[in-house]
């Protein structure tokens, strides 16, 4: 079975601090930069700063955080999720979307999880699989909870994203 995959990485010690903007969905589309190295790896260019617009896409904008399908098929999508200590949050959330920014076929998202704070740091990683269709941009989208479902600016020091798309799907 064919596979084809993109994984990004950000993290604060070498791209700086991610501010956390709220989208009307209560949710922050986490970015990556376009730059390769490190861990990330996009051999497919499934996270090229000139799809999704006639002009180029700059790392830290809303686009950065969009990763668009190569192929259709089906997908393994993971992440990975550090935040800075807030004695305020009391839950975060995450969920994958499909066209997180409405600018192919509308806003999907899927796979919404929640968990509560722990005595330690802030780690999370979260799975979930689904098809994909080329067209049609994935993102991730996080959120940090205080009390009374507040939204709260809780600093990211680490994400990644991982796409894996199967490309060989049997049909009967």
């Amino acid at each position: 079975m064919s596979l084809v995959v993109c994984s990004l990485k950000w993290d604060a010690a070498h791209s700086g601090t991610q501010k956390i903007r709220y989208d009307k969905d209560g949710y922050h589309l986490v970015r990556f930069p376009y730059t390769a190295g490190g861990e990330s790896y996009d051999p497919w260019r499934m996270h090229d700063p000139s799809h999704g617009a006639s002009t180029v896409s700059a790392f830290p904008d809303a686009r950065s955080g969009l990763v668009w399908p190569s192929h259709d098929g089906w997908a393994v999508l993971s992440a990975m999720v550090f935040w800075t200590s807030d004695a305020r949050a009391i839950e975060y959330r995450a969920r994958f979307v499909r066209d997180p920014l409405g600018s192919s076929t509308g806003y999907d998202s899927t796979a919404t999880a929640d968990s509560a704070i722990t005595r330690g740091g802030q780690y999370r990683t979260y799975l979930w699989q689904m098809f994909v269709t080329r067209g049609t941009p994935v993102g991730l989208k996080v959120s940090a909870r205080g009390a009374r479902d507040t939204r709260i600016s809780t600093p990211l020091t680490l994400a990644e994203f991982k796409l894996a798309i199967h490309t060989d799907v049997k049909t009967p």
